[in-house]
């Protein structure tokens, strides 16, 4: 008897102070519409693969905070510098911070993944629904398609950036020019198979017109295999980027990006291994955890985990 009044019973608080976050995830039911972020936020590798994004989307924003000196600030007398507390990532041939470069690097990666994402997306969705719905439209629309895709997606940019010219919004344009067959061909697919569906039909007999039925029945219900897919329209985004500044063809050259950072350090990769390698090691983080958060999407959104 002592010792059961010796035992005080837990209050409320105590009981949800320490796991507060997996309370709040598990009061979403399988039936909850946010069922989705619950199996997103409970697979580890894309936990970390959001946090790591975010991480790098703060160094983008906080730029000019975060890095020491200009990125294209030159100082010939700490060219080739090694590592060190001065220098984080070392200097460059010219003396440049690769440090602050790679920050700054960040910022025209990030941004021309998402514009691209989100330009891909608006457009293949429209080319895509209009093919879809409209039967005499589907042919000539997909065989444009089909002739983009016939192209290797570097070679097509690097010819639309011959005509565009170097700059960072030619070269958003010239990628989600490249990556617009692939969404249009996702939407036309749901696009086939939702049409048809009774709820479709339903809305036709009482007169719906087609612009509210494609946009309130088909588009929505495109929106899973949508958002996966634009997840790694935005890796394919940041590499190609890379590629085509590696090569020359992408931003101008005194804007610093991954890909140019390590093309000015590949001649001297023995020499100055650190020029390449911390940008490249970024850009693989990156593109990486992007897909890895597709990954998670994908499954996350499927709709038999919520029959698991």
């Amino acid at each position: 008897m002592a010792l059961t009044k010796a035992l005080p019973a837990p209050s409320r608080g105590s009981l949800t102070a320490a796991p507060a976050h997996r309370w709040r995830l598990s009061s979403i039911t399988p039936s909850s519409r946010a069922y989705w972020l619950r199996l997103l936020l409970e697979n580890p590798a894309a936990r970390a693969s959001l946090g790591f994004l975010l991480l790098m989307l703060l160094l983008a924003v906080l730029a000019p905070l975060i890095a020491p000196v200009d990125p294209n600030f030159v100082n010939p007398a700490d060219r080739l510098e090694r590592p060190s507390a001065a220098f984080w990532f070392g200097t460059d041939e010219l003396g440049r911070d690769v440090f602050s470069r790679v920050v700054y690097g960040a910022r025209i990666s990030l941004i021309v993944g998402f514009s691209v994402m989100v330009g891909a997306m608006l457009l293949g969705s429209l080319i895509g629904l209009l093919a879809g719905y409209y039967t005499r439209l589907d042919t000539p629309l997909m065989r444009v398609m089909d002739g983009l895709e016939a192209f290797p997606s570097i070679l097509l940019a690097i010819a639309i950036m011959a005509t565009l010219g170097p700059a960072t919004r030619h070269v958003i344009i010239a990628l989600a020019i490249v990556y617009t067959p692939n969404i249009a061909r996702l939407v036309r697919g749901t696009t086939l198979m939702n049409r048809r569906q009774p709820y479709v039909e339903s809305a036709r007999a009482i007169g719906m017109r087609d612009f509210p039925i494609m946009r309130r029945y088909i588009f929505m219900n495109s929106l899973s295999p949508l958002i996966v897919q634009g997840t790694f329209v935005v890796a394919f985004g940041i590499l190609t980027e890379a590629a085509l500044s590696f090569l020359g063809a992408g931003v101008p050259p005194h804007t610093p990006t991954w890909g140019s950072i390590v093309s000015s350090g590949q001649p001297r990769l023995q020499q100055a291994w650190w020029i390449s390698v911390f940008p490249g090691a970024f850009l693989f983080a990156t593109v990486l955890a992007t897909n890895l958060i597709g990954d998670g999407l994908r499954d996350a959104l499927d709709p038999r985990s919520r029959r698991r």
